[in-house]
């Protein structure tokens, strides 16, 4: 999958585009509905398959005060975007500037800038430019005048309730991971860059990899048998979410530490991603570090019976 930053780049412009638009956090089934018909109408218009989407949240921007934890890290939604089979992504910084275009602004730019726009697919509720003006509505009325189809796709029920990242990040702050899973229409996961700690877990002779779970929305404290990935690398890890309450501190650090079995090697600096394979036990306080390294120790052999 081709990955640009403006419309302009994509070249040439006189070819037939099939445009999917939105945020897109966790590409869930819902997403991957829409995804799916782009890249349909674009095999059988002899076009191009082009999802657009953005570079943080829309709210970060325009209500700083309600940003939502994301279900995936930039990185890990435009893999699963690759994974569908998009030719190309256009990937738009979500900056004040572009906050303030009107969305019939918006489409207008995009028409001229692609090109020829075959269809475009968003979700039934979605809405866009400047204070959300933009709707479907419109989208459908500009396709009149522009000769684009324009396809605004029911939500997907799963359970009786329609599936939504709203509802998919609720399901993983309570732990019901199998629910998330079910929605993303994969098994549930979470990735971020390896950074560094304080190093206690080498001295208690099981080395960590912390992971930076700044955005993101995370599963309740405790410790998971959970598949890590890094550097093209998969390895069976025990993950533990949580304070760290065995060590006396006055101000304690949420940390996501990964404890890769049977693993030597530098994973400072790349994105670590990890699959929940089971909850093995909650967060507990011991009475010392002793009691801790005999714990962790129980908590790989847990592990190693889960996979």
């Amino acid at each position: 999958m081709r990955i640009i930053n403006a419309a302009k780049e994509l070249q040439p412009p006189d070819s037939r585009v099939c445009l999917a638009i939105g945020f897109f956090d966790g590409v869930h089934l819902g997403h991957q509905q829409i995804i799916r018909q782009t890249i349909g109408d674009a095999r059988r218009h002899e076009a191009l398959s082009l999802v657009l989407t953005f570079d943080r949240h829309p709210n970060s921007v325009v209500a700083p005060g309600r940003v939502p934890p994301l279900i995936y890290s930039l990185p890990q939604k435009l893999r699963a975007i690759e994974a569908l089979g998009a030719d190309v992504l256009l990937l738009i910084r979500f900056d004040q500037a572009f906050s303030e275009q009107s969305g019939e602004g918006f489409i207008r730019t995009l028409a001229r800038d692609l090109g020829h726009i075959q269809s475009l697919c968003v979700g039934a509720n979605f809405v866009f430019g400047h204070k959300r003006t933009g709707n479907v509505a419109l989208l459908k009325r500009l396709g009149e005048e522009l000769k684009i189809v324009v396809h605004g796709m029911a939500a997907v029920s799963l359970g009786g309730k329609a599936v939504s990242s709203t509802r998919i990040r609720e399901t993983i702050a309570s732990g019901d991971l199998d629910a998330a899973s079910q929605m993303l229409g994969r098994a549930y996961s979470l990735a971020g860059k390896v950074v560094r700690g304080d190093g206690l877990g080498h001295k208690l002779g099981f080395p960590t990899a912390n992971i930076d779970p700044d955005g993101l929305v995370l599963p309740p404290n405790g410790v998971y048998a959970v598949h890590a990935q890094a550097a093209a690398q998969r390895q069976r890890a025990v993950l533990n979410i949580g304070y760290r309450p065995t060590l006396p501190s006055s101000a304690p650090v949420l940390r996501v530490e990964a404890h890769l079995i049977d693993f030597e090697g530098d994973l400072y600096d790349r994105e670590m991603e990890v699959t929940f394979v089971e909850h093995l036990r909650a967060e507990k306080k011991f009475a010392s570090l002793a009691e801790l390294r005999d714990q962790i120790a129980q908590d790989i052999l847990d592990a190693q019976m889960r996979f």
